[in-house]
């Protein structure tokens, strides 16, 4: 007998690697039939995930296009979606985070009557601009969803403080751990040559990334300057930063830092790579909301290059501290967890907040009791 439809929409990384995990647990359960559709707005760096954890695409929206707006995102990803909920017409459908794509599925399945699940819901910043645009996208989202799956009992509580119901949430876990305990246990060779140098000497290792939209301008020079200082004082460190795709982002960053020998500029990485990377690493600086959550679970700090956070369970945890923009507390900071060994044990040791590595588990139990009390399907 046919399990009940559902299906998964993403097109960016971190989608795709948050939604590995529970399409692989849907998949193997003999009571659902799993269709997934890709935006297709990152289809490079979609493409090796799905391969790496053995997933295929059942559709592709195909709306990448070289610099379009966040509204071209929206509405392409609208139109190109709505044709295959009409006449493919599952019972359920999943967006994962707060990117545009995903906020255009979703209204996408809510205008077919669709009921739609939303994972990872909750995160919350004082200000609907910062970051922008995930923090409109993700409170949006909330109020469609029949189904709100939260990381952490404060993501519950944020949902429930914005009105919506209890009985619409349940409290999983981030599948972020999921996939990167996943990710870890699957034999892997970094193929980046410069960074699996770094990676094969016993040096000190910080991973960087940046590519905040709100961080464009002077805070990401600001952030340049730091690491350039950093880079310049710590010369028995080595520092590998994955430079996001976008050209407006990396232009902040090359000039400053392009010659200096103990920092690899390099492309995008596979998330295999990076899941290894992030286990030889000393510590992490990012302004990336998934770093904040997998960094943890392999007990590597994080200096968020933020001044607010979406997950201030990790702050509160204290595997995460907002350092913001500014050159020298970005720099002191760093300085005094690589020779501090008191300071960075408070860090690396820390209780993770984000999971343990069950939430596709739990994510298929939430979904089944879910239609079991005739709330959906």
């Amino acid at each position: 007998m046919p399990g009940n439809r559902v299906m998964f929409v993403y097109g960016t990384r971190p989608e795709a690697i948050k939604c590995a995990p529970i399409i692989r647990a849907f998949e193997q359960a003999d009571d659902f039939d799993v269709s997934v559709t890709l935006t297709g707005q990152h289809p490079d760096m979609v493409r090796p995930i799905n391969a790496g954890f053995g997933i295929a695409a059942d559709f592709n929206l195909d709306i990448f296009k070289p610099g379009q707006s966040l509204s071209e995102i929206a509405a392409k990803t609208m139109s190109r979606l709505t044709p295959v909920l009409e006449e493919h017409r599952p019972d359920a459908l999943f967006v994962q985070g707060d990117t545009t794509s995903a906020l255009a599925s979703g209204l996408a399945a809510f205008h077919e009557r669709i009921p739609l699940v939303h994972i990872e819901a909750g995160l919350r910043t004082a200000s609907i601009t910062s970051p922008f645009p995930e923090e409109g996208n993700r409170r949006l989202l909330s109020q469609i969803a029949s189904l709100n799956l939260a990381a952490t009992a404060g993501n519950k509580e944020n949902l429930i403080a914005s009105g919506v119901p209890s009985d619409k949430i349940v409290v999983t876990g981030n599948p972020v751990i999921d996939a990167l305990h996943m990710a870890a246990a699957l034999p892997h060779e970094i193929s980046e040559p410069l960074v699996a140098q770094f990676v094969a000497s016993d040096r000190q290792l910080v991973l960087v990334t940046s590519h905040r939209r709100e961080s464009w301008g002077e805070p990401m020079r600001q952030i340049a300057a730091a690491l350039r200082a950093l880079a310049q004082q710590e010369t028995e460190t080595v520092f590998v930063f994955p430079l996001h795709a976008n050209p407006a982002v990396r232009d902040y960053f090359v000039p400053v830092l392009q010659q200096l020998p103990n920092v690899a500029l390099v492309e995008p990485l596979d998330y295999f790579d990076m899941a290894k990377l992030l286990a030889s690493s000393t510590l992490v600086l990012t302004d990336s909301g998934g770093l904040q959550e997998e960094a943890p679970a392999l007990g590597k700090p994080v200096l968020v290059l933020r001044n607010d956070t979406e997950r201030p369970e990790g702050v509160a945890a204290g595997t995460a501290e907002l350092v913001g923009h500014d050159p020298e507390r970005i720099v002191g900071r760093t300085t005094q967890l690589l020779h501090d060994p008191v300071e960075y044990a408070k860090m690396a040791h820390a209780v993770n907040p984000y999971g343990d590595g069950h939430a596709a588990e739990r994510t298929l139990l939430a979904v089944r009791s879910w239609i079991a009390d005739g709330a959906a399907i």
